[in-house]
């Protein structure tokens, strides 16, 4: 039953990017991922801002924890994330919780694992 659910889900993918579903299936899909660090552009600089975490989703919430705390935590509905093309990150965007619910974009580059 487990294999029919899967091919179903993975045919009726939504594929507009500002829909909730998108949005969530995105956050389910790199939900887990060990993170490397994770950098946030403020103009011309881009600045390390944790080393060492990892991503995940608690109560609605995806947080990116990195350097013993919290770095970023955004309602799922809101988060706006999209892989490099690389594949060896994420940029994520969307109103971080964490510093007040000001809108922050940040990247978050995986640990590099060979399969």
């Amino acid at each position: 039953m487990g294999l029919i659910k899967t091919v179903i889900k993975r045919h009726t993918k939504s594929k507009n990017p500002n829909s909730k579903r998108y949005r969530r299936d995105m956050a389910e899909q790199i939900c887990g991922q060990h993170i490397k660090y994770v950098t946030e552009r403020i103009g011309d600089v881009e600045t390390v801002i944790g080393r060492n975490g990892g991503l995940n989703i608690r109560n609605d919430e995806f947080i990116v924890y990195a350097s013993a705390d919290i770095i970023f935590r955004c309602p799922v509905d809101d988060l706006v994330a999209s892989e490099l093309l690389s594949k060896d990150g994420v940029v994520l965007s969307g109103p971080d919780l964490e510093h007040g619910g000001v809108h922050r974009s940040i990247i978050a580059f995986y640990v590099y694992y060979r399969k």
